[in-house]
């Protein structure tokens, strides 16, 4: 994946993009994900829901999902991913998709919803699950 949409570059996850570089601090990827998790009062679960995360390269790229960056003026702003999930037939979650507060309110959301929905039929899945918490209800109104 690299497209543009208005000043946002959409491109696939690269390995600088991961969580921890050599000397542990945290990469702006999963920095994205923490503080939209921190501004709807949910945490980071590097042990749980946020695991994926840390394994993008085993848990999305090597399972036949992706994997997405959105960046603006060459910062990281926001993510989006899919993996195969053993769910139904054909069955992909949809996942990872946050946007800070500067990329929101402009479309972004529901275009990156319909590039997903793109890429998933082009790799023949059928079905696509998203989960979301309550807390976040703003959001799934783009949805």
């Amino acid at each position: 994946m690299r497209t543009a949409y208005k000043n946002f570059l959409i491109r696939n996850w690269e390995k600088s993009d991961g969580f921890a570089n050599a000397k542990g601090e945290r990469t702006p990827a999963s920095e994205v994900i923490r503080s939209v998790l921190s501004e709807y009062g949910l945490g980071w679960e590097p042990n749980g829901a946020d695991r994926d995360v840390l394994q993008v390269q085993e848990c999305y790229l090597a399972t036949g999902g992706e994997f997405w960056v959105i960046e603006h003026q060459n910062q990281i702003v926001g993510t989006a991913a899919y993996y195969p999930i053993h769910r139904g037939e054909k069955a992909v979650e949809i996942r990872k998709m946050y946007l800070l507060p500067s990329a929101r309110g402009l479309g972004l959301g529901k275009y990156l919803l319909q590039k997903l929905e793109e890429a998933i039929a082009s790799r023949g899945f059928q079905q696509i699950w998203i989960e979301t918490k309550e807390r976040v209800s703003r959001s799934r109104q783009t949805v």
